[in-house]
């Protein structure tokens, strides 16, 4: 700005008005509101923990596959931080996303009561995409992909902006036949909708983006359930390929990498539009692979039982049951602030989730005494730090009327208690990550203790187990 010629008093007086006009305009500057951030949740289906090609601990060098190709999740890895205790709230599809929803474990939640209690209408509840829109109405929200909360509710019911609705396996299959399933393969150019999921999100974005808005996608794949699908060239490049110990299904690789290939699309916009900065991308999947394809029928047999090693090896078991391989999964997170090829081993489960958002986008509410999550955002600049739930403990429950389970983690030591057979189990997971060793006969001190604050947590909640057997109807799927 170039003032006129003035003298002595007329001088100073213009100079001291345009020094209030420079402090005035930084002070509105630096008063103006950050950018909220924009946040792209990816569900997986029916994903275990060493399923990646992306090792998950470096402490394991097993925690990787030996036969399937990751490379976007692996550039995800490096971005951002491996969560190598991530949990999926349960061992089953709809209990997880149930959960994810509200910020609260399945046993709280209920199985049977759920559709009843968890009704929009008679009992509102902070959701995910309620809550964002509180900390600043101008987010936009999307839900795309498998909903299956099995309910009766829609995305939109939860405050969801965009949905493809009341979606379930059905969506994503080209045959739900329970036997043939398991077995059969189909070559297809959308494989499980894996194209026109990745075709909509990429939408999303980029209308958000040219609006100025921030944005929550949750995209819900239906890979890599079965029914198997995959797109021909993928399913010829694993058909040549040696086949690994642990993993040598061709068809189900492919479909992976099928997958892969769609979240690698996505990155590459978040990428492009310039949003990396200001973009939180988590990965994780609703439970385990399942154990084996086709799956075995006792499935919480002990590992040495098996001629041959389960998919989830090194943990035990897998989709279905609670033990390591059915709910330790893969969990990935990058963003502002998340440290680039960083690891965490501090245990964090889906539920907290809800809270790690509210903390990241600067809700200022109280949260709902009733959530059982917290925020792990202390963990993204170095990977230690607590993550400060109501409870330390981590409380899992399989709805399941043939072998209704609970598990109760504390530290490193998980207790399983399997309700009809009125059995404990004891395992200390920092020496025993396959859970072959069973301790509860040898630290019987400790099992009863671990006992006793299982069932104060399920006490708490009033849980469904305590009326029962848990859940009266079977969803196995």
């Amino acid at each position: 700005m170039k003032f006129p010629s003035l003298g002595g008093t007329n001088r100073s007086l213009a100079q001291l008005i345009f020094g209030l006009i420079c402090v005035s305009v930084g002070t509105l500057a630096s008063a103006a509101p950050a950018a909220k951030p924009n946040f792209i949740f990816i569900l997986a289906d029916d994903l275990g923990w060493t399923c990646l090609s992306q090792r998950m601990d470096d402490r394991v060098p097993n925690s990787h596959s030996d036969f399937h190709e990751t490379p976007a999740l692996e550039r995800l890895a490096r971005r951002g931080m491996r969560f190598t205790n991530g949990y999926a709230p349960d061992a089953l599809c709809c209990p997880t996303r149930r959960s994810i929803q509200f910020g609260q474990t399945p046993t709280r939640q209920g199985d049977e009561r759920f559709p009843k209690n968890y009704d929009p209408v008679a009992h509102p509840r902070l959701t995910i995409p309620k809550m964002l829109k509180a900390a600043n109405a101008r987010y936009r929200t999307a839900h795309y992909g498998k909903w299956d909360l099995r309910a009766g509710i829609f995305p939109e019911d939860l405050g969801y902006d965009e949905s493809d609705g009341n979606t379930g396996n059905n969506n994503g299959d080209v045959s739900s036949d329970k036997d043939s399933k398991w077995t059969t393969h189909y070559l297809n150019k959308d494989p499980k909708r894996i194209g026109t999921l990745t075709e909509r999100a990429l939408s999303f974005v980029r209308r958000n983006h040219a609006a100025g808005t921030p944005f929550y996608l949750q995209l819900s794949h239906y890979a890599t359930h079965v029914d198997i699908q995959s797109k021909e060239e993928t399913f010829e490049k694993y058909s040549a390929k040696p086949k690994g110990r642990i993993h040598s299904n061709p068809a189900w690789a492919a479909m992976l990498e099928d997958l892969d290939t769609g979240i690698g699309r996505l990155l590459d916009e978040v990428e492009k539009l310039g949003l990396s900065d200001r973009t939180y991308v988590i990965f994780m999947a609703d439970n385990g692979a399942a154990e084996f394809v086709p799956p075995v029928k006792n499935k919480m047999d002990h590992p040495s039982a098996f001629p041959v090693p389960p998919r989830n090896f090194p943990l035990r078991g897998g989709k279905w049951v609670l033990y390591e391989g059915g709910i330790r999964v893969p969990f990935l997170v990058s963003g502002p602030g998340v440290r680039a090829g960083g690891q965490s081993d501090v245990p964090v489960a889906g539920w907290d989730l809800l809270p790690t958002l509210a903390d990241l986008a600067g809700y200022a509410q109280p949260l709902p005494t009733d959530l059982d999550g917290g925020s792990f955002r202390p963990l993204f600049a170095n990977g230690s730090g607590r993550v400060a739930r109501p409870q330390e403990s981590l409380i899992f429950h399989r709805y399941a009327n043939a072998t209704p389970h609970t598990v109760l983690r504390v530290g490193d030591y998980k207790l399983i208690k399997i309700w009809k057979a009125d059995k404990l189990e004891l395992y200390n997971l920092k020496d025993d990550l396959g859970e072959t060793t069973d301790l509860a006969a040898k630290l019987p001190q400790k099992t009863e203790e671990m006992r006793v604050k299982l069932m104060e947590r399920l006490k708490q909640v009033d849980a469904e187990v305590l009326h029962g057997y848990g859940s009266g109807k079977k969803a196995e799927d």
